[in-house]
């Protein structure tokens, strides 16, 4: 990428296979065109070595964790991924030859979520590598859901498991030596490759009031659709779900409540948390084990302010390396 034809031919070998739509021009334009795409669903999130994933983190997943962080967005809006931008900054101390395998992560998430690269823009850096995602998804329902439509009365659910991406990163940089190869490597993989619920999408859709997916840890994403929605979100942590590895990680430690209050604080979830009305349960338990996304109702919503979570405080900061 040192000049516009590097550049070019890197494109065109690498991420123009990607471009399945005639509105990204095969990429040979500098812009794409979207004809009555109806409406979208749109979110923009970054990754940045050494802040988001490590630097010897398998670079097939780095793409594959740029592109999932963003469908797992759209899914939290009752949306499916269509297309995407990508922004890549290249820093020159990697080898060129990784970008094949970064463009190969991409290519086998976009089979696995059905979307398809629409452009961007590709740069070299002296810094560490950066990748930029625009995504676009299409809505489900007549209008996504947001952070501020809960709803006082409202159950309070989660999809999935919590901790395990924290688990994943503490597996990396500090060692789980109280826990079998097997399931550190479970909370390696989830910490490297989360897994947006896109087959719980369409419930999320037709019976979610709030809705976001959890980065920034489960408390503290639980304050944003408080905040947003000017109410208080009454949280069990003892119901909140923690997969077999979580829970073995939980049982040697020698506090257990300082031991949760890190796994629900820990971020790197991806998973969506959403108030929906008491009438939907059945519904919902019901299409969770239809789509076959583990779901758990973790609390209710109640007149006041801010989140009571039994006395676990928030951490009141992004937890990323280093944090």
């Amino acid at each position: 990428m040192s000049d516009g034809r590097d550049e070019f031919a890197l494109i065109a070998r690498h991420f123009a296979p990607l471009a399945r739509t005639p509105a990204a021009r095969g990429l040979l334009d500098d812009a794409a065109f979207l004809e009555n795409a109806g409406p979208l669903v749109v979110t923009a999130d970054a990754i940045v070595e050494g802040v988001h994933f490590l630097p010897d983190d398998p670079i097939d997943t780095v793409a594959q964790k740029a592109l999932r962080v963003n469908i797992s967005d759209v899914v939290a809006k009752g949306a499916t991924p269509s297309h995407y931008l990508l922004t890549l900054q290249w820093p020159a101390t990697r080898p060129a030859s990784e970008i094949g395998q970064f463009a190969a992560g991409l290519a086998r998430d976009q089979a696995t979520f059905g979307c398809t690269l629409l452009g961007g823009d590709t740069t070299a850096t002296p810094g560490p590598l950066g990748v930029a995602v625009t995504m676009f998804g299409k809505p489900l329902g007549a209008v996504p859901p947001s952070r501020r439509d809960a709803k006082v009365g409202d159950d309070v659910w989660v999809t999935g498991s919590i901790g395990d991406g924290r688990l994943g990163l503490l597996a990396l940089t500090e060692g789980l030596p109280m826990l079998n190869a097997i399931a550190v490597a479970q909370l390696v993989e989830r910490y490297r490759v989360p897994t947006p619920r896109l087959a719980f999408a369409p419930a999320i859709a037709a019976f979610a009031h709030a809705s976001m997916d959890i980065s920034d840890g489960l408390i503290d994403d639980a304050w944003k659709i408080a905040v947003a929605s000017g109410v208080r979100l009454m949280l069990d942590p003892d119901a909140t779900p923690l997969s077999a590895p979580a829970l073995a990680w939980l049982a040697a430690q020698g506090d257990r409540r300082l031991g949760l209050t890190a796994l629900l604080n820990g971020g790197d979830d991806y998973e969506v948390l959403f108030t929906a009305a008491p009438s939907a349960r059945g519904r919902l338990l019901e299409a969770a084990d239809d789509a076959g996304v583990p779901l758990r109702q973790i609390g209710a919503v109640a007149a006041g302010q801010g989140v009571d979570a039994g006395g676990i405080p928030a951490s009141g900061h992004v937890h990323r390396l280093g944090s």
